[in-house]
Parts: structure tokens; C-alpha cells; sequence
């Protein structure tokens, strides 16, 4: 089966996602800068919400970049990663509107750990089906980055009980770490160009 839909059809669903996000911020009700201090949590949580929703996208598409068949068993491991990334306007909105309290950063941290989970399963699905020789296989080898990830998460969901600030600083931590584009992919795919 051909990438190409289910590449557009996931680019299409991160874009609702996106859109979902930016529609949750509601215009401030007076023309000074003060009038934007209430609105101060719901900026910060869709910031790190939006980088976090361009991270699964940039991975994604570079994912996908090394596959070349796709089956059925893709489709629905990537099915249940736009699921969970289809949650986070909603836990985004809810931890913003609630000046990040402790179970609106809990949920957050559960959601974030599910979409982790999501996509490793997802990458697994894709080696699986492409085989353990194949470039994807050979770039991502054990992705311990995606399981320390995922364990981080955790860890921040049981710190919330003690202060959720610390689970922010985490969950923001994890961020940071895939702000940059994971290389692997590319330099895997360079090298298979160059054989």
C-alpha cells in the first residue's frame, strides 16, 4: 500500500489539531497589554502543547520518509496516534484554564505518555513490517530517546502529587531534547543513498 495518504491524511488531522488549539485562546477583553496577564497560563500551556504537536509531526514525517510500504497493521497503530494527539487541545485548555493545577498537569503528563507510547508503537509496527535490516530498522536501533521519554513522563505525572511545576519543568525538559529533528533517519536514509 502507498505512504502517501496516510501521510496526508495525518498531516491534515496535526493541522485540526493545531487549529483546535489556537481557537481554545480567546481574545482579551481590553486594548492594553494588561488585559493579556489573565491569558498568561493558556499561552504558556498551548506553547508547549504547539511545539509539542510539531515535534509528532516532524517525527512523523521523517518516520515515514524511510518507509516505503505501508500495511494494515500501520494504519491503525498510526490511527491511535492521531487519536491521543487529538486529546491534547483538550488537556492543553484544561491545564491553561485552570492555571495549571495538579490534575489538570497530571492528565496532561498521562496524555503526553500515551502519545509517546503511541508512537514508538507506531515505529515499531514499521520496522516490524519493514524488516530488522531495513534503514528504519538500523536508524532508530533501540530508541532508547522515545523510551527515556516515556519514562520521564511517568515520573512527572507522580511528581505532580508533590508539585506541579516540577512535571512542568519535566514535560518541558522532554520537549527540549526533541526540539532538535531527530537525525538518525536522515543521516540512515544519506548513507543507504551513498551504498
Amino acid at each position: 500500500m502507498n505512504k502517501g495518504r496516510i501521510e496526508a491524511f495525518s498531516d491534515g488531522v496535526i493541522a485540526i489539531i493545531i487549529t483546535i488549539m489556537v481557537l481554545e485562546l480567546k481574545t482579551p477583553h481590553g486594548t492594553t497589554l494588561a488585559a493579556l496577564t489573565p491569558l498568561i497560563p493558556k499561552l504558556l500551556s498551548y506553547l508547549l502543547s504547539f511545539i509539542y504537536v510539531g515535534i509528532y509531526w516532524n517525527n512523523h514525517h521523517h518516520l515515514f520518509h524511510a518507509v516505503h510500504q505501508i500495511r494494515g497493521a500501520a494504519l491503525w497503530a498510526n490511527l491511535h496516534l492521531l487519536f491521543w494527539m487529538s486529546v491534547i487541545p483538550f488537556v492543553t485548555g484544561w491545564m491553561g484554564e485552570n492555571h495549571f493545577s495538579e490534575w489538570p498537569v497530571i492528565v496532561y503528563g498521562l496524555i503526553l505518555a500515551l502519545n509517546g507510547f503511541a508512537f514508538t508503537l507506531l515505529a515499531w509496527v514499521l520496522v516490524k513490517e519493514a524488516g530488522p535490516g531495513s534503514t528504519l530498522a538500523k536508524a532508530l536501533g533501540k530508541d532508547w530517546k522515545s523510551r527515556a521519554s516515556t519514562l520521564v513522563y511517568l515520573l512527572a505525572i507522580g511528581l505532580a502529587f508533590v508539585n506541579p511545576a516540577i512535571s512542568l519543568t519535566l514535560y518541558t525538559m522532554v520537549a527540549i531534547i526533541w526540539f532538535i529533528p531527530d537525525r538518525r533517519i536522515e543521516r540512515a536514509l544519506l548513507n543507504e543513498t551513498k551504498d
